[in-house]
């Protein structure tokens, strides 16, 4: 018997977060982290971060956290990106957080629910991390060096 693609919705008030996110004034990097309800079938709030840094950030992802071994997560991020040429823009980043060792039923959830996600959110940069250790600065500088 064949797994069907389960594809959760987005929580209504996360939706409403993630749109003043992306117009927000505030200059600081700042992350929403997301989960699903397995339960709900939703893709819900688990928490938010104001001045955080990419390796802050990465501290704070669940399966960092023993309790949590395996959980995937989704992350929107602005980061506050310094060009070579010395302007500053804010991306917003996506942040896809799949470690090596989640259940197929989870991998299908949150694999399912990624696109409809980015489209809700309307973000371009879209980036996957397999292991949190890899979610530094320079990563993420990398990765947002081929949008110029």
């Amino acid at each position: 018997q064949s797994e069907s693609l389960v594809v959760c919705d987005v929580a209504e008030d996360l939706v409403e977060k993630l749109r003043k996110f992306r117009f927000r004034k505030e200059t600081n990097n700042a992350a929403i982290i997301m989960k699903i309800d397995k339960d709900k079938q939703l893709v819900v709030l688990d928490e938010e971060h104001e001045g955080i840094s990419p390796d802050e950030l990465k501290d704070e992802l669940p399966e960092r956290q023993p309790r949590y071994p395996s959980q995937k997560t989704f992350i929107v991020y602005s980061y506050k990106y310094q060009h070579e040429d010395g302007r500053v823009s804010y991306p917003l980043c996506f942040i896809f957080s799949s470690p090596v060792g989640c259940k197929p039923e989870q991998q299908m959830m949150y694999a399912g629910s990624k696109n409809k996600l980015v489209q809700t959110a309307e973000l371009t940069k879209v980036f996957e991390i397999r292991n949190t250790e890899d979610l530094t600065e320079e990563w993420l500088r990398e990765k947002l060096g081929f949008f110029h």
